[in-house]
């Protein structure tokens, strides 16, 4: 039986670029008589912005320091043993980038079992011991503080969560066995499975202490003082924590019930880590926790070794890698400041473009319409949104003032656009009337500026090819809610100079987007895509296929919605629109469906109906149902699957070989940001490649053996 020591000796063997984590112990009197005290700080000797994390080496870090603080209890030399992060960070988990290098079931199962075995040392110290979150705390750093016999918590701790779900794990250093016994099912599997599945959301610090995860809550700016004041009080007697009881009877399987039918919800079975972390909390009832880090040591092993923890991992990684350093931007030190901006339109989307350069550029921002009523109504829209932010508190009535101030609407073009950087259509979707527009802005925009289009499927190429400077045009495309969605598709045109693109993605950057570069080709990435996936569903309802039976077929993918849905949120016009736009472009696969035709000609919204005698759950609208045209060639769900997944396999690896992104890696990044593609499938391409699709469609995989997946 090998010890924790050779354990981790082995696993840091495998791992020789870990950022290693320090563990320092240090010694000082508690105030009132508590006695003598060790504290114990994590810091991988970065600032913040690199986050503390446990790799191996960083586990035999720690599991030195509790070699030395046990010892020193055992002998009465201490009365507790505290345990703490560096500045602003207390620890943010287990290090994905080990994870990611695993080649074996067994390495996987060792490195569960050595943040346990460390881990659970100290709660079993002489002496209480105490974590103080002072600073951001995640997965294995949450973990560790949960092993210790007290918890402080700062009122300025900014993110905290148990994100594993999420990335196609489970919480295995003791989070799913023992937060249950700690705060109950109920609240567990709200942080475990409902926070995760709801893109990973943070809890702050007093919510933390409000679910009972830590015992006292305390300022930010002399937390580590007041929370050794509080241990002394502790220690000495004169403060007495109390836990309320937990509900281990029907409370605690309703808690479970509940778990599945929000990880139902989400990901519709289609991966397994909510179900094996509710499997280990429902097994956690009768509080015997070895059994449940047994079970977490199993299960994160198991996933380690599945497709979806990689996906999950390559996916966390596009977005907070790729996501920040776009391929194929030009040099930064192009870019061209932008002082002032100009929307063309008033409407709904150019009134959402108009609030988010003026909440995240603060400059003067101006738009102009056809008729002073539209104009009145979008700044009006903005205006109303800015009292929204007010009214939460999201900004104060300063910031209020100074940004409505910023916003003006103008009939008069060149009065408004005469010294404008950056200028932004966002009209009607149709190539005369761009045209038409751009030419009227070129006549009256400074010389330097750039002129962007938020088209969603026409060519910036021949948008601006009446122009005298096309070199200046550029697509911009924004993907709707846009004050939610990350994605956006940056376009080049044939003619589009380096500086207008760097400009482009500077203002990007500034917005807070994830700017993925497009070549100039018909619907770019996420409408080509979804078009040629939604064109193949609407294809075997057309032959013959129950609506039904088209829509269950997608769900093993576990997508945010079913595609229909998705139409009705697109907007069936939209959809038939760029279907049409790609039909022109590439007739030989892009079809219009005439059930979707007659859809739209009769003016409905979607193809379901929401009924609240039926809990709101989507029903095919009879008055659609009657409209419906259909075949009599009819397909299993299977089938509707094969079909759908070979469709998209072959229109990525066309656009690849088009070149209309870098690589595979950009299309999973634009479906993960436009469209809410699941993490645990890593957009769209490693599931292709999971599946056997790529090479059944286009002879080879998408992605090396290694990325996105185990490595061989």
């Amino acid at each position: 039986m090998s010890t924790t020591a050779e354990l981790l000796k082995g696993a840091a063997a495998l791992f020789p670029d870990e950022v290693v984590t320090s563990a320092h112990v240090r010694h000082f009197e508690l105030p009132a008589g508590a006695g003598r005290f060790a504290l114990i700080t994590l810091d991988n000797g970065f600032d913040h912005t690199k986050p503390t994390t446990f790799g191996p080496q960083s586990l035999a870090n720690l599991n030195t320091a509790i070699d030395q603080v046990e010892a020193e209890a055992a002998n009465g030399e201490i009365t507790g043993v505290g345990i703490t992060g560096k500045p602003f960070i207390f620890a943010v988990g287990a290090d994905l980038k080990g994870v990611e290098l695993l080649k074996k079931h067994d390495e996987a199962l060792a490195i569960g079992k050595g943040g346990h075995d460390v881990f659970k040392r100290l709660s079993a110290l002489a002496v209480p011991t105490f974590a103080y979150y002072n600073g951001a705390a995640m997965g294995g750093g949450v973990e560790v503080g949960l092993h210790c016999t007290y918890r402080t918590v700062s009122k300025a701790l900014p993110a905290f969560s148990l994100p594993e779900v999420f990335l196609g794990l489970v919480p295995g250093w003791g989070g799913c066995a023992i937060l249950p016994n700690l705060i109950g099912a109920e609240k567990a599997v709200s942080v475990i499975i409902e926070n995760s599945l709801n893109q990973n959301r943070q809890l702050k610090g007093k919510q933390v202490f409000e679910l009972g995860i830590a015992d006292a809550l305390f300022e930010g700016a002399d937390f580590l003082e007041q929370s050794l004041i509080w241990t002394a009080s502790v220690l000495n007697g004169s403060v007495t924590v109390e836990r309320p009881e937990i509900d281990r009877g029907e409370g605690w399987d309703q808690a479970v019930a509940k778990g599945r039918l929000v990880a139902d919800s989400k990901v519709h079975g289609a991966a397994p880590a909510a179900y094996r972390a509710l499997d280990i909390i429902e097994a956690a009832k009768d509080g015997d926790l070895q059994k449940g880090f047994d079970a977490e040591d199993q299960a994160l092993a198991d996933l380690i070794m599945g497709g979806e923890l990689r996906s999950g991992i390559y996916a966390f990684n596009l977005v907070q890698k790729r996501g920040k350093r776009p391929a194929g931007a030009p040099d930064k030190s192009l870019a061209r400041p932008v002082t002032k901006v100009g929307v063309v339109g008033a409407g709904l989307m150019a009134s959402q473009l108009a609030l988010l350069f003026l909440r995240r550029l603060e400059v003067p921002v101006v738009l102009t319409d056809i008729d002073q009523e539209r104009v009145d109504k979008g700044v009006g829209y903005v205006h109303a949104e800015i009292e929204k932010l007010l009214g939460k508190g999201r900004i104060n009535q300063d910031k209020a003032n100074r940004l409505k101030g910023l916003v003006s609407g103008v009939l008069d073009k060149a009065a408004g656009f005469a010294d404008a950087d950056f200028i932004i259509e966002a009209v009607f979707e149709e190539m005369s009337v761009k045209q038409k527009v751009f030419a009227e802005v070129e006549a009256v925009a400074p010389a330097h500026a750039v002129l962007a289009t938020n088209t969603s499927s026409l060519s910036v190429s021949e948008m601006a090819s009446k122009l005298q400077h096309p070199e200046r045009v550029v697509g911009f495309h924004f993907f709707n809610p846009v004050a939610i969605l990350p994605l956006l598709e940056i376009v080049r045109g044939e003619q589009t100079d380096e500086a207008s693109l760097a400009t482009a993605f500077g203002v990007a950057k500034k917005l807070k987007k994830t700017a993925v570069l497009t070549k100039d080709a018909p619907a770019f990435v996420v409408n080509r895509i979804l078009t040629r996936f939604m064109g193949e569903i609407q294809n075997v309802i057309d032959e013959g296929t129950s609506v039904e039976t088209a829509e269950k077929a997608i769900e093993p993918l576990g997508l945010p919605m079913s595609p229909l849905v998705l139409l009705e949120l697109v907007g069936p016009a939209i959809g038939l629109h760029v279907s049409e736009t790609l039909n022109r472009a590439f007739p030989e696969r892009f079809t219009v469906s005439p059930n979707l035709k007659a859809v739209v000609e009769a003016g409905k919204r979607g193809f379901y109906v929401y009924k609240p005698e039926n809990g709101f759950k989507p029903e095919l609208d009879p008055e659609v149902a009657a409209l419906l045209v259909q075949g009599d060639s009819v397909l299993t769900e299977e089938q509707v699957r094969d079909r759908v997944l070979d469709a998209v396999a072959q229109e990525i690896g066309l656009m690849l070989e088009e070149g209309v992104v870098a690589e595979a890696q950009d299309i999973d990044l634009c479906l993960i940001t436009g469209a809410g593609w699941p993490f645990h499938l890593g957009g769209i391409t490693p599931y292709l490649d999971r599946e056997g699709v790529s090479e059944r469609v286009n002879g080879k995989r998408f992605l090396a053996q290694g990325v996105a997946s185990v490595p061989a």
